[in-house]
């Protein structure tokens, strides 16, 4: 190139240079995740496509600070992308939201001003217009609904309520005396179970407005109905045993969609028959899932089964060693799941008579939720650095369909998690999941806290987790462990724990522990381990294995079982797993280490927390742990949040928990730093 030239290209590439970097300085800095971005974060719900495939329609959630609640409203996409409409609006929201088989209606359910109080079946009409009420049930809660294919019923799953209705311009009358007779008495936040409180399924005319109880059952509950595609019959889960309360044997119905029929039993495996059923085009077949027996309660891993209406049942992949979940079939008769497999969640097809399955989507991350009709299936599908959303699902790839959280994640700076795994003393491979600091430099390790899921029938996945990119803005890595109970690596694994809780879990985290520990990135010295529920109980039992840790959260834990034993909702598997206290004392003293030797194990600067309303894992397991320490002089506070339940709903009470978390971590953990401590709640619930 002559000299010239060589100087004028210099020349333009400086130019180029020039603008390309004021352009860089102009473009917007990123900044870290806080927690105002909770009230901004949107969660989106599972989709459901028309019946043309030519829309979707989904919710979606956001905290409301004004009213302190979570605020659910309905949206709708069109495949191609190119419509969003915002369908409802107003304080009240709306939830489960379906279309009618004709393509005319979106229904929902929701509790705004109407001429009938409280939840109902409210309808519009999909070409615009205003919403009306359509169910008027009064005397029962409507747990579910679903439309019948010539879109003329309902189907309805009702509860009775606990108490009536107050009438209008009175009081409400003084509550009554809670008389129970019944072996499995409480559930967390339905309660006190009533002998006479059963689901039970109903028929809605649409024309006369008029229910009729579709079977003649009494006392069982009936759950998860659906049509089959010709509308002739209705398929259901119930437990029929003499008391029901006392086994897992759910099975498989089916019904004519008649008013006071007879339901025909399916299926006679004696463990749990149902989860989500899915009827063949041809309705003829059933697709569910089996679990395991009642002794494996807890860590049962669900296969594939389908059943004929001659009751015929067959198990497509029955060597598939993971869990699977909501099955569909096709229009050409093809029958997909969705699989749990190690820190993944993915759609696949099972081979219908044979053991081959195949996964349809490669990419790490978790399919949440699917639907399809009209030849189209849309997900919702989330990754670690991406809320979940609705995507398009098309030969094997994703297209993304809705963009709710993409300008807060365009303004966040998100760090990635990688895979861990690690060997216990014994052998045995466990998997975590490992989120660096954002602000991370090899060869300097960082505080660590190794954050325990619950369960423990579960597990840490690709998924977008909020604690993950906070912590990682505070400078802690954040480690979470599949230990051994963990779904996603096949029934073996799940049922090692078996009546041998506080064990195998805490060898199977300490591992990974050490492993985040050998590749530089945890310091040894600045550990602190957190967990709820489940998660919560092992933290205790961690404490009590080792004080490495120099900081410990208990929430909604437990240390002394036996001390549950008829105090929470899980009599079914104290019985059936443990056995009773006065059959096998031995093992309730055994499992109950971190209480009856706290003396001598716990020496951990403690924190627990729960709801009093839980009747989960209740307070009292954190209760009798903080005023043992207490006793004993040691570090240690206790957090109690008025009104919530197993699973917090009041924004304000989520935020504080995670002020206080973060204030303990740094309290042991960065001695000296100036994070305050949260203020207390100045507003209680009910």
């Amino acid at each position: 190139m002559p000299p010239k030239m060589l100087k004028l290209a210099g020349c333009l590439f400086l130019t180029f240079a020039s603008i390309v970097a004021a352009h860089a300085a102009d473009a917007p800095k990123k900044r870290d995740i806080n927690l105002d971005d909770l009230a901004r974060l949107q969660r989106v719900g599972g989709p459901v496509v028309s019946p043309d495939g030519e829309w979707v329609i989904y919710s979606v959630s956001q905290i409301d600070t004004k009213e302190d609640k979570l605020q659910s409203h309905l949206w709708m996409v069109k495949w191609d992308g190119s419509v969003h409409l915002q369908l409802t609006y107003g304080k009240e929201g709306a939830s489960s939201p379906k279309f009618s088989p004709d393509g005319r209606y979106i229904s929902f359910m929701s509790s705004r001003p109407g001429p009938v109080k409280g939840d109902q079946v409210w309808v519009m009409d999909r070409r615009g217009g205003e919403a009306e009420q359509l169910t008027n049930i009064t005397d029962q809660n409507i747990q579910g609904y679903s439309w019948s294919p010539d879109s003329k019923k309902l189907l309805l799953t009702l509860h009775p309520k606990t108490e009536p209705d107050p009438e209008e311009g009175k009081p409400p009358a003084p509550p009554k005396p809670i008389v129970i007779d019944r072996y499995h008495f409480k559930q967390d936040i339905q309660g006190y179970l009533r002998d006479d409180a059963f689901n039970v399924l109903y028929l809605w005319d649409l024309t006369t407005k008029k229910t009729e109880k579709l079977t003649a059952s009494k006392n069982v509950n009936e759950n998860g109905a659906e049509w089959s595609p010709d509308g002739n019959w209705v398929a259901f889960e119930s437990n029929v045993d003499p008391d029901p309360d006392r086994s897992n044997n759910s099975d498989v119905f089916v019904v004519e969609a008649k008013a006071g029929s007879t339901p025909k039993k399916l299926t006679t495996w004696t463990g749990p028959d149902g989860g989500h059923l899915a009827w063949s085009q041809d309705s003829k077949s059933i697709a569910y899932t089996q679990g395991a027996k009642l002794e494996l309660l807890e860590y049962s891993q669900a296969k594939p089964a389908v059943v004929t209406l001659d009751g015929k049942v067959s198990y497509p992949a029955a060597t598939f060693d993971r869990s699977v979940s909501q099955p569909l079939f096709s229009a050409d008769g093809h029958l997909r799941y969705l699989v749990a497999d190690d820190r993944n969640q993915y759609p696949a097809e099972v081979e219908l008579a044979g053991n081959g399955i195949k996964r349809e989507l490669t990419q790490q991350g978790a399919v949440m939720a699917w639907d399809q009709a009209g030849g189209h299936t849309a997900v919702l599908y989330t990754n670690d650095t991406s809320p979940a959303e609705v995507y398009a699902f098309e030969n094997g790839a994703l297209r993304k369909l809705t963009t709710h959280n993409d300008a807060l994640m365009a303004e966040l700076s998100l760090v990635p998690t990688e895979d861990i795994d690690a060997k216990d003393n014994e052998g045995v491979e466990v998997h975590g999941l490992l989120t660096r600091p954002a602000d991370f430099k090899a060869g300097t390790p960082v505080p660590t806290i190794l954050y325990i899921h619950g369960g423990p029938n579960g597990q840490d996945e690709h998924s977008f987790d909020f604690m993950r990119q906070w912590l990682a803005t505070k400078g802690y890595a954040e480690l979470n462990v599949n230990y051994r109970g963990s779904s996603g690596r096949g029934q073996d694994y799940a049922k090692a724990i078996k009546a041998d809780w506080g064990h195998y879990e805490v060898e199977d985290l300490l591992a990974v522990v050490d492993k985040a520990v050998a590749m530089g990135v945890a310091d040894p010295n600045r550990l602190a381990v957190t967990g709820w529920s489940y998660g919560g109980i092992l933290t205790d039992y961690t404490v009590a294995s080792t004080d490495r840790f120099k900081a410990g959260i208990s929430g909604a834990g437990v240390a002394a079982p036996m001390s549950f034993y008829g105090v929470d909702q899980y009599i079914l598997q104290y019985d059936n797993e443990l056995g009773p206290p006065w059959k096998n004392l031995p093992l309730y003293i055994k499992m109950s280490y971190p209480f009856l030797e706290v003396d001598k194990r716990v020496h951990t600067p403690m924190l627990f927390m729960g709801g009093t309303s839980d009747m989960n894992v209740p307070l009292l397991g954190g209760e009798q742990m903080y005023e043992a320490l207490k006793s004993l002089g040691r570090p240690t506070e206790l957090v109690v949040y008025p009104g919530q339940f197993h699973g917090f709903t009041r924004p304000s009470f989520i935020r504080d928990r995670y002020e206080r978390w973060l204030a303990w971590w740094d309290k042991y953990l960065k001695p000296g730093t100036s994070a305050p401590a949260a203020a207390p709640p100045t507003k209680q619930a009910e």
